[in-house]
């Protein structure tokens, strides 16, 4: 195993309370994704848009964002401190929210999400290419820290529920908007590390040897696999929530519902190590697509069955799987495989791909749902299959040697 050049003597300082300030910079930043993800739909919906205005509003700032982000992602790892790119991002995102304070019509509620989207979505990537580099660095903990964005998240989830079932759908800009001044402040003591890791003229060839070229087939075939089996929680995240206001379930209950899948990944992040450390990422990512599949095919079965809410506590509870493995998968493999100075660009076309996959999956999501309802879930299982293929031509192109620290 390769190593990459030696640190010099300013990174080899670990900043103060490194672990706990990542932390804090991945529960604030979780807290506005959990209020948007499952709340924002029927923000939407209260406000008059039909299904497929809402999968427009939802969709289009995905497309947008699988342009910008890669570009700003790369930018961060030329900055002088990646850190200093997160604080600013974080900070155009909370005076953009603010435009969801405007009178809601289709095109200006349609502007403020795609203008958001362009500095909302790189500071996520650039979060985690921070805790990645003190990884290697400083022999981090990387689920350790990122737990607390999923615990953070489903806060999010929990308090959201609550708080609609009190004053209304209204809510949900307002808590946005304090969440993101929450993030700000937790950016402004985000760990500087300065510029990631450059390989000096001795290593190089070591370096390109034992981490091949960004854009190499096995990097493809897994960064899109992911992007695919993602992709194919599309219809869950846009539509799941009205689905479930639909058949009677109360704000409260939805909010449990979103906060017991996180549950189930928080758990995922605690056990990872001991369960999974002796896996590849493929055995990971093929786990991850099986456990997509069952949700798809089990969630329109749940009502009509008879299982009632319980049935959809007990199939929330393999977000664990489809989701939690995804997401370890994906840095465990960029850890493994990327050399540091392109660990933001990696990051940046992984972001490319789920962004790209999701927004096609989501476009569709709203009509899907406005002619067959919850059997509309059955349309995703044949996109985690596709992802599934290709995280198998990953598996005939992975590398023979990983990256050392």
């Amino acid at each position: 195993m390769s190593s990459l050049p030696p640190l010099s003597p300013e990174q080899l300082v670990k900043p103060r309370h490194f672990e706990l300030r990542m932390s804090l910079i991945f529960f604030t930043l979780f807290v506005p994704l959990g209020t948007h993800v499952p709340y924002f739909p029927l923000w939407l919906q209260a406000k008059g848009f039909h299904a497929e205005q809402i999968a427009v509003i939802l969709a289009a700032p995905m497309f947008l964002r699988v342009a910008t982000t890669p570009f700003l992602t790369a930018l961060a790892d030329k900055a002088s401190d990646r850190a200093n790119v997160y604080v600013a991002l974080v900070a155009a995102s909370l005076i953009l929210s603010a435009g969801y304070f405007l009178p809601p019509t289709y095109a200006t509620v349609l502007a403020v999400s795609l203008a958001l989207t362009v500095v909302w979505t790189p500071y996520s990537p650039i979060a985690d290419s921070l805790a990645l580099s003190g990884v290697r660095r400083f022999g981090s903990n990387y689920a350790g820290m990122r737990k607390w964005g999923s615990i953070s998240y489903l806060c999010a989830n929990l308090a959201g529920g609550f708080i609609l079932s009190a004053s209304g759908a209204q809510a949900v800009p307002v808590i946005i908007f304090a969440a993101l001044c929450a993030a700000l402040a937790a950016g402004l003591i985000a760990p500087r590390l300065g510029r990631p890791r450059r390989a000096s003229p001795l290593s190089a060839a070591d370096i390109q040897q034992s981490a091949p070229k960004l854009l190499n087939r096995y990097f493809l075939y897994f960064s899109t696999g992911v992007g695919v089996i993602t992709a194919s929680h599309a219809f869950l995240y846009g539509f799941v929530s009205i689905y479930w206001k639909s058949i009677g379930i109360t704000d409260s209950v939805v909010g449990l519902l979103w906060g017991w899948g996180v549950v189930a990944e928080i758990c995922m992040f605690v056990v990872f190590t001991r369960a999974f450390a002796s896996f590849s990422v493929v055995s990971i990512m093929l786990i991850a697509g099986i456990g997509a599949i069952m949700r798809w095919i089990a969630f329109p079965l749940i009502w009509p069955l008879g299982l009632g809410v319980g049935g959809f506590f007990a199939i929330q509870t393999l977000h664990a799987v489809s989701v939690a493995l995804v997401l370890i998968g994906l840095q465990k493999m960029i850890g493994e495989t990327i050399a540091e100075e392109r660990t933001g660009a990696a990051q940046g076309i992984a972001y490319f791909s789920n962004g790209f996959f999701m927004a096609v999956a989501t476009l569709i999501s709203g009509p899907l749902y406005d002619r067959f309802g919850a059997n509309g879930f059955f349309a995703m299982i044949p996109i985690a299959l596709t992802g599934l293929a290709l995280i198998g031509l990953a598996a005939r192109s992975a590398p023979q040697r990983r990256l050392g620290r």
